[in-house]
C-alpha cells in the first residue's frame, strides 16, 4: 500500500500552492452562497420580478464589460498583482457585510443591493485578471492541466456544498444573514495570500497602442478568436438561463430555498467527477476534442430545466439531472481550455489578454441578463429557457470548422506578441499525467 503522502497531488505538497489552492477553495465556498443567496434576497426579502433579476445580474457583470480591458493593461504594468488580489478580497468582504448590516436595521432597499453587485463585480474583475498570472507564476507548463484539475476540483466541491448550505442558511435564518458566510471566505482567502510570495513576471512596458495590445493580439489568434467566440455564445445564453432560474424554480416549479439548493449541490456531484475525468480524457482524446465535448456536455443537457414539469419528484428527477451532466461538462471546458490558453498566451502579455476575454467573453452577460429579464417579462419564464438552453448550444458551430478539434497537445507557451501564423499553434509534448487524475472549468469560460 502506497504511503499517504505519495497519494497527496504533487502540486498540493508545494506549501505556496497548497496556501493558494485552499484560498481559492474556501472562496468558492463562499462564492455559491451568494450565488444562491444574493437572488434570494432580491425575491424573497424585497419581492423583486424578472425584470428587476435582470438588473441585479447585470449590475453584477456590469464590470467586466466596462473594466477588463482598462484593468489587464493597468494591472500588466504592476510589479505586485498578489496584492491587489488581496486588496480585492478585503474590500469584496466589507461590501458584503453592508448587506446584512442594512437588513438588521431595516434599511435594505434594491438599489442598494445593486451598487452592491456592481462594486463586488468590480473587485473581481481585478482578482481573477491578477489570478491568471498568478497561477503560471506558481504553477509550471508541465502542471498546467493539473493545477487546473486541482483548482476545478474545489470548484466541484462547492458546487456540491454550497448550494445546499446556502439553501439551508437562508431556510433556518435569512437570506441577508446568509452572506455573513461568503464575507468570511473573502477574509480568510486574503490572509492566505498574503502567506505566499511567488516571482511574478516584471511589469510590461508601456507602449504605443498599450491598452488595446491584449485585445488585438486575441483576435489576430485563430485559435483564441474561435474560443473567445463560443464562450461569448455560452456567456451570453447561460446569463439569460441563470437570471430567471431562482425565480423559474421557486415560483413555476414550487420548490422551496433547501430543495432548491440541495438538488443544485446534488447535482453538482457532476463536476467531481468531470474534474477526476479530465486528465485521462485529455490523454487520451487529445485537449481540443475534450474542448469540444465539454462544450457539448455543458450545454445540451440544460434543455431538460425548460422541459421539467408534472409531479414534483419528477421535477426534481429532470432538475438533478440537467445540472450533473451540465456540471461534468463545464469542468471539461474549463480544465482543458484553461490549460490551453495558459500555454498560449506570452508572459508580457497575460493580464491585458485577460481582459480581453473578459471583455469579449463575460462582456456578453450583463447583455444576456438584461436580455432574460426583458424576455421572461415579455414571454414568460419557461419559454424564455427554452431560447436560453437551445441558444447556448450554438456555441459548438463556432468550434467545429477551427483548429480546435484537432490541437491534441499543449503548444509551446509562446514569447512573441505575434500570434503564430498557422491555423494551429505549433504542439509541444504531451501534457503529463497527473497524481491527481485517478482521484478526482468564468474560470476559463
Amino acid at each position: 500500500m502506497r504511503p499517504l503522502v505519495s497519494r497527496v497531488p504533487a502540486l498540493l505538497r508545494e506549501r505556496a500552492f497548497r496556501r493558494y489552492w485552499t484560498a481559492q477553495s474556501v472562496s468558492l465556498i463562499g462564492d455559491q452562497i451568494s450565488l444562491i443567496a444574493i437572488p434570494l434576497v432580491a425575491v424573497l426579502a424585497l419581492g423583486a420580478g424578472a425584470a428587476e433579476m435582470g438588473l441585479l445580474k447585470t449590475a453584477e457583470l456590469l464590470p467586466a464589460l466596462l473594466l477588463s480591458l482598462p484593468a489587464g493593461a493597468w494591472i500588466d504594468r504592476r510589479a505586485r498583482r498578489r496584492r491587489i488580489m488581496i486588496a480585492a478580497d478585503l474590500l469584496r468582504a466589507l461590501l458584503i457585510v453592508s448587506l446584512p448590516l442594512a437588513y438588521a436595521v431595516d434599511a435594505l432597499t434594491l438599489a442598494q443591493l445593486y451598487a452592491v453587485a456592481f462594486m463586488v463585480g468590480g473587485c473581481t474583475v481585478l482578482f481573477e485578471i491578477c489570478n491568471a498570472t498568478l497561477f503560471v507564476s506558481l504553477v509550471p507548463k508541465i502542471r498546467f492541466v493539473a493545477g487546473n484539475s486541482l483548482l476545478n476540483g474545489s470548484r466541484a466541491m462547492a458546487f456540491v456544498s454550497g448550494p445546499g448550505a446556502g439553501g439551508l442558511l437562508v431556510q433556518l435564518l435569512a437570506a441577508p444573514v446568509a452572506l455573513l458566510a461568503d464575507a468570511l471566505t473573502f477574509l480568510y482567502s486574503a490572509a492566505l495570500l498574503a502567506r505566499i510570495a511567488p516571482t511574478e513576471p516584471p511589469p510590461a512596458p508601456s507602449a504605443k497602442g498599450y491598452v488595446t495590445e491584449g485585445l488585438r493580439w486575441a483576435l489576430r489568434h485563430p485559435t483564441m478568436r474561435a474560443m473567445f467566440a463560443a464562450s461569448g455564445t455560452v456567456q451570453f445564453f447561460n446569463l439569460m438561463f441563470h437570471t430567471l432560474f431562482v425565480l423559474y424554480a421557486t415560483t413555476e416549479l414550487g420548490l422551496s430555498a433547501g430543495m432548491l439548493g440541495t438538488v443544485l449541490g446534488s447535482g453538482a456531484i457532476g463536476g467531481l467527477i468531470g474534474a477526476a475525468a479530465a486528465g485521462r480524457v485529455v490523454h487520451r482524446i487529445g485537449i481540443g476534442p475534450t474542448i469540444l465535448l465539454g462544450y457539448a456536455a455543458f450545454t445540451v443537457p440544460l434543455l431538460l430545466v425548460p422541459l421539467a414539469a408534472g409531479a414534483t419528484p419528477l421535477v426534481i428527477a429532470l432538475l438533478f439531472l440537467a445540472e450533473f451532466l451540465s456540471s461534468v461538462g463545464v469542468m471539461l471546458v474549463d480544465i482543458s481550455s484553461g490549460s490551453l490558453l495558459a500555454a498560449l498566451i506570452p508572459d508580457a502579455l497575460r493580464s491585458r489578454v485577460a481582459g480581453a476575454s473578459r471583455t469579449l467573453n463575460y462582456g456578453f452577460r450583463p447583455l444576456g441578463a438584461m436580455t432574460g429579464g426583458a424576455l421572461g417579462t415579455a414571454l414568460g419564464l419557461r419559454p424564455t429557457l427554452w431560447i436560453a438552453t437551445a441558444g447556448a448550444a450554438l456555441c459548438l458551430l463556432w468550434l467545429l470548422p477551427s483548429s480546435v478539434p484537432r490541437i491534441r497537445t499543449l503548444p509551446e507557451t509562446t514569447t512573441s506578441h505575434e500570434p503564430a501564423p498557422g491555423p494551429d499553434p505549433a504542439p509541444g509534448p504531451d501534457p503529463a499525467p497527473s497524481a491527481h487524475f485517478p482521484e478526482r472549468t468564468g474560470e476559463a469560460t
